[in-house]
């Protein structure tokens, strides 16, 4: 079952605090410092294509995969709009299985993080190094086990928009899930419809995840504080992964 059917519609909106193109260029820098050509790039877990979309705009050969189709609908007429001919597949990210080899693959906004359990990182750790090539780069974020703990786990956030009126509620379970809950109120005339969905989200640590990633063969060449260049802090709510294909 394709999951955010209702919040494919409204995930821009709601997530109107993210500066794509501010992402994108710190992508590109991060590659431009290690003197890495960033050519065949994969865009992991796209969603609606926002970072995509930036990604090619900015000169990137760059395709994306979703597991959902409802947001890579979004995604496709996002770039049609646009006039940015790029390729979505919707695949699961565990089980990708891709044309061919790419040099580069991004995966951002905590969507290594849905994957809940341990063997599905590893897999797709696994699926990514398979279809990369010698010396390729693989970079990713993840939410942090401190934001699980001390700012998403049992706590209700409040979104208001034009398009939708959300609230977002936590339960914080056992090994650093968070269940999540959204109830939408959609408006319609004089009234709200509503409807609501479900998923959870799974922080793992800083060891789990580069024992996983030398699993994969690819070598942790820089592990970074959200949009910087320095070390994650002890209350860092996102960090920062890049690996090497060896």
């Amino acid at each position: 079952m394709d999951s955010y059917c209702d919040f494919a519609d409204f995930y821009d909106s709601l997530t109107l605090n993210v500066d794509y193109r501010k992402r994108a260029d710190y992508i590109l820098e991060i590659f431009k410092r290690l003197n890495h050509n960033m050519g065949l790039t994969l865009d992991l877990a796209c969603g609606t294509g926002n970072l995509t979309v930036e990604l090619a705009k900015s000169g990137v050969d760059v395709y994306g995969i979703d597991g959902s189709e409802n947001m890579l609908s979004q995604a496709m007429n996002k770039s049609a709009m646009l006039g940015v001919n790029i390729l979505f597949l919707c695949q699961q990210m565990q089980d990708i299985d891709l044309y061919g080899t790419i040099d580069t693959c991004v995966c951002t906004l905590d969507s290594i993080n849905h994957l809940t359990i341990p063997k599905d990182v590893q897999k797709t750790f696994d699926r990514v190094s398979l279809f990369m090539n010698k010396g390729g780069y693989f970079l990713f974020d993840v939410n942090t086990i401190y934001k699980h703990q001390n700012v998403l786990g049992n706590n209700t956030f409040v979104y208001d928009t034009d398009d939708v009126y959300c609230v977002w509620q936590n339960s914080l379970k056992e090994n650093n899930i968070v269940e999540i809950d959204l109830d939408f109120f959609i408006p319609d005339n004089d009234a709200y419809v509503r409807t609501g969905e479900s998923f959870e989200e799974r922080a793992y640590s800083h060891n789990e995840i580069t024992e996983m990633l030398a699993k994969a063969k690819f070598e942790v060449v820089g592990c970074y504080g959200d949009m910087t260049f320095e070390a994650p802090k002890e209350d860092e709510q996102r960090v920062i992964y890049v690996a090497k294909k060896l």
